[in-house]
């Protein structure tokens, strides 16, 4: 064979062309890294809790039977599903808001310029002084959480989409006007595609910071959902509750950033 090599020649094809297939898949599969990576956070927690022997940390095996108790009497279920309403709600509504002005500010400089000092205060009021006055302006009612809860978020929501308005690329809108495209399909196949990862980037941070948020707000005025049973719990100092509480909310974060977000985040950059 030309130009090979007299020891490249003498070895074996194994070992000149190595079969990946051979190796085990799971070398292959990084899923398999979550799960040790959350088995041995459970082993962990066990191996503390033995070795505290103390009610401030409750052993898994105790805060999982009082997880399951929560879901058979349906109290579980019930201020989950509250809370994921308040989170969808707002959600939505900061989005909305939010890319609305941040594709705004981000076409026109004097608009920009006139609310920029605005936006810098909103982006750094506390979340507490919103939810306070968000309850003594509309009362302690869910009108007055959602809102609380979106205002805080919005800021965040018009920094990043005008951001994403300003990196458009002209050019690409110019030859879509050139060969007299409808506005609609510029909009559809031109304009949002290249502001699909800007949107995208300020929903997962928004919903990020709108799941601590809702349960600060239903801590501090409502009378059920997540926050407000922390609240209850805390105040009896019922450990395992709290945790339990917790882990099914990190359980539903988890699932909805890999079953909804992840997916949709593959979908909107096909066209890269």
């Amino acid at each position: 064979m030309k130009g090979a090599t007299p020891e490249a020649a003498a070895l074996p094809a194994a070992v000149t062309q190595p079969d990946l297939r051979a190796r085990p898949a799971w070398r292959h599969d990084e899923r398999w890294l979550r799960f040790v990576s959350l088995l041995g956070f459970v082993v962990l927690w066990q191996v503390v809790a033995g070795l505290l022997h103390d009610a401030s940390l409750p052993p898994p095996a105790l805060v999982f039977s009082r997880m399951l108790a929560e879901i058979g009497s349906a109290a579980l279920p019930w201020h989950l599903g509250v809370t994921l309403g308040r989170v969808v709600l707002s959600f939505a509504l900061a989005l909305a808001i939010g890319a609305a002005f941040g594709v705004a500010l981000g076409h026109w400089r004097r608009l920009d310029l006139l609310l920029d000092g605005w936006l810098v205060l909103g982006l750094n009021i506390p979340a507490l002084v919103t939810i306070i006055l968000c309850y003594v302006w509309f009362g302690l009612n869910d009108v007055a959480a959602v809102v609380a809860v979106a205002l805080n978020k919005i800021p965040t929501v018009i920094v990043v989409v005008r951001e994403g308005a300003r990196a458009v690329d002209r050019n690409l809108m110019q030859v879509a006007r050139a060969y007299r495209l409808p506005r609609w399909r510029v909009l559809t196949r031109v304009y949002l595609p290249q502001l699909y990862p800007w949107l995208l980037a300020a929903a997962r941070s928004g919903l990020s910071l709108i799941w601590k948020i809702v349960l600060v707000v239903e801590l501090l005025g409502r009378s059920n959902g997540v926050g407000f049973q922390l609240n209850v719990f805390f105040q009896m100092f019922d450990i395992a509750g709290i945790l339990a509480y917790t882990l099914a909310f990190a359980a539903v974060v988890l699932t909805i950033e890999a079953a909804v977000l992840r997916p949709l985040e593959r979908r909107l950059n096909r066209w890269r």
